[in-house]
């Protein structure tokens, strides 16, 4: 129950024993090298884990749950086959290392800038291209979402009584467009599009943004020149890095 350093690498574990995710005490746990398929949810009871490294396996995903360790300062997830970071990663606010290199990833999430004491990103041998994220498909809103919009755009006042229960709960889930040009909405139904951002001072990384529709990265838009310039230049640096 006092153990805090466990190295399992190297072995032919297909899972993680349920018998480690007992051990409170434990600040190292090293299982690379293995054959891991996933992460147990219950990874999270290991809430005095410091250091994680689970390179060299066959793992997927990544469980939200694993950003429920407060003290986690080292997370090695090298050499898998990880194609998403889920957004949940931001609270692991102790995280200085994150080792992704020799992944599936074309995107990260935008919310990974909160990782403001992270020191080292690892990110080679990752596609990280933007076609992979062009190449999706755009399904049109349903008329629910359409109805929700024009509300939310137009600002039409309406009370309880005025709208059937459906859409009064589907208007409280409004997400704003992160396009400063729009002042649109989105609900269910969005464009992904990757972002090239500066992080750190060393890294330009390919962030995924959520669009209320085409238009809005469209170069046929009614964006003004300056807009038009930032989209050039963003293209400039997606290709250099796609290079």
């Amino acid at each position: 129950r006092s153990l805090q350093m466990l190295n399992l690498s190297g072995n032919c574990f297909q899972e993680v024993p349920a018998s480690l995710l007992e051990l409170r005490a434990l600040q190292t746990l090293s299982l690379g090298g293995n054959q891991l398929q996933s992460i147990p949810a219950e990874i999270e009871n290991l809430q005095s884990l410091e250091c994680l490294y689970l390179g060299g396996n066959f793992i997927r995903e990544i469980p939200p749950e694993l950003a429920n360790l407060p003290s986690l300062s080292y997370l090695v997830l090298c050499d898998n086959k990880i194609q998403s970071v889920p957004p949940q990663l931001s609270q692991l606010h102790s995280l200085r290392s994150l080792s992704l290199h020799n992944n599936l990833l074309t995107y990260l999430p935008r919310e990974i800038l909160n990782l403001i004491h992270l020191e080292e990103l690892s990110l080679r041998g990752n596609p990280l291209v933007v076609r992979f994220v062009r190449d999706l498909t755009y399904d049109p809103p349903t008329l629910l979402e359409l109805a929700a919009r024009t509300i939310k755009i137009r600002n039409i006042s309406y009370t309880p009584y005025d709208l059937p229960e459906n859409l009064l709960r589907y208007l409280s889930l409004a997400t704003n467009c992160p396009n400063p040009k729009c002042g649109g909405v989105y609900f269910d139904c969005c464009v992904r599009q990757i972002k090239f951002v500066d992080f750190c001072g060393k890294y330009r990384l390919p962030l995924m943004h959520y669009l209320c529709s085409p238009e809005c990265s469209s170069p046929c838009s009614s964006a003004s020149h300056s807009s038009t310039s930032q989209s050039e230049s963003d293209s400039e640096d997606e290709a250099s890095v796609a290079a």
